[in-house]
C-alpha cells in the first residue's frame, strides 16, 4: 500500500537577529529574532490546531454535532532537567455545549488520533484537561 500525502507544510527558517520563518505557500510568516521562545509557541499553536481537527474528526465519526466551537489553551514548557533540555505540555481543551463525560471521551479519543499527539507519545509529559 502506498502512503497518500494529504498535506505537506514547508517553511524556510533563518536564525539570527533578523531571523524568521515563512511558509512556502505564503500563508504563514513570523519573525524569530534571537533569543526567542518562538519554537514552544509555534509547537503549541500547531499541536492545538491539529488536535482540534482530530476532535472534530472523532466527533463526526460518532455522529456528534458540536453545538459550539471547541478551543484549546496549550502550554509548552521548555525544561532544563538532568543536564539536558526537555519539553512538557498541557492542553486545556474546552468543548462547550456537551456533557462533560462525553467531552472527556472525545478529548481522549482525539489524543489517540492526532498526529502531533502520536509523535510525542512516550517522549514528553502531557497533561490533558477538560476546561
Amino acid at each position: 500500500m502506498t502512503d497518500k500525502i494529504l498535506f505537506s507544510g514547508s517553511t524556510h527558517t533563518v536564525a539570527g537577529a533578523e531571523g524568521y520563518a515563512r511558509s512556502a505557500d505564503g500563508n504563514f510568516a513570523i519573525e524569530l529574532p534571537e533569543p526567542h521562545p518562538a519554537a514552544e509557541n509555534l509547537f503549541a499553536a500547531a499541536w492545538s490546531a491539529c488536535f482540534l481537527g482530530a476532535l472534530g474528526l472523532v466527533a463526526g465519526q460518532r455522529k456528534i454535532v458540536l453545538p459550539e466551537t471547541p478551543s484549546i489553551d496549550a502550554t509548552i514548557d521548555l525544561l532544563h532537567r538532568g543536564g539536558g533540555f526537555e519539553l512538557r505540555a498541557r492542553l486545556d481543551v474546552a468543548v462547550p455545549g456537551i456533557d462533560r463525560e462525553l467531552a472527556q471521551e472525545l478529548i481522549e479519543a482525539a489524543h489517540k488520533v492526532c498526529p502531533y499527539s502520536k509523535a510525542i507519545a512516550g517522549n514528553i509529559e502531557v497533561e490533558l484537561n477538560l476546561a
